[in-house]
């Protein structure tokens, strides 16, 4: 199991992150020359990643509002939440219900400074920096205990993160989701989604640039039965596992991924009551 290694603090605008590089797709002011030069790189390989960028957000929103209003969800933690964007998961879960609890966990130090400033206001939510793979770290925090009771019903979400993290036993993010798993309470949801492709070269394509780009911080593209394992144990709301801007559309005329050489696949399981 990960350790929970000392995690820095010092922000490296030399070296792309996958946070940086999503708030840049996401029309965000909080990223570098390094992180836009990725992202021109990698637009080179697959052309449609900007659009899979807003569809994915716009996924997690539908997620956090379907969950607050109809299943009467209270409490989020958001693995890997990335820089503060439009739209947050607090604020879709707030505008429901003013109570709601949400704790934002990501190792990149930027998301920490960045975070904080946006929260200070706001007793209901915190921005923790740490190791999405760190459970014990992440579920021991005082933030985390303050905040959420794993004895009522919680939603754990690993949005288009575990790409970020290589195949392990321990640490990957099959393990990973099955120890989160345990520790949620009967009636808990947990949300996962990642980037996927059919096609092997765009996987290997995709998978050693973002390597070499973040200097090691990356695992890979994985195929739809990969991310389908994740949810073990769990019972999938409809419309089942999909390609997430299929995900309970708001209208007929939602935006849709067009292209497919890659996508963001995933979906929505509930713990058993």
């Amino acid at each position: 199991m990960h350790t929970g290694k000392q995690l820095s603090t010092e922000i490296d605008a030399s070296v792309p992150t996958a946070a940086r590089m999503y708030d840049y797709y996401l029309g965000g002011k909080d990223n570098y020359a390094a992180d836009r030069a990725a992202v021109k790189e990698l637009d080179k390989v697959v052309p449609s990643t900007r659009r899979l960028a807003l569809n994915n957000r716009r996924f997690l929103q539908r997620v956090v509002r379907t969950l607050s209003e109809e299943y009467g969800i209270r409490q989020y933690v958001d693995h890997g939440s990335g820089l503060p964007t439009q739209d947050n998961v607090h604020q879709v879960a707030q505008r429901i219900d003013p109570t709601a609890h949400v704790v934002y966990a990501d190792n990149d130090p930027m998301v920490l400074v960045h975070g904080r400033a946006l929260l200070e206001q706001d007793q209901r939510t915190a921005v923790i920096q740490a190791d999405l793979r760190d459970t014990d770290g992440i579920f021991g925090h005082p933030e985390t205990e303050r905040l959420i009771d794993f004895s009522e019903p919680v939603c754990v979400l690993f949005n288009s993160v575990f790409h970020c993290i290589p195949d392990d036993d321990a640490d990957g993010p099959l393990a990973l989701a099955r120890r989160v798993r345990e520790r949620l309470a009967p009636g808990s949801f947990m949300v996962m989604c990642q980037l996927v492709s059919e096609d092997a070269e765009v996987r290997r394509a995709v998978t050693d640039f973002m390597d070499q780009a973040t200097q090691g911080h990356w695992g890979r593209v994985r195929r739809e039965r990969d991310v389908e394992s994740y949810f073990e144990g769990l019972e999938v709301l409809e419309p089942g596992l999909v390609e997430v801007s299929t995900w309970r559309p708001d209208t007929e005329v939602a935006p849709r991924q067009l292209t497919q050489e890659w996508i963001e696949f995933g979906g929505v399981g509930r713990l058993p009551l």
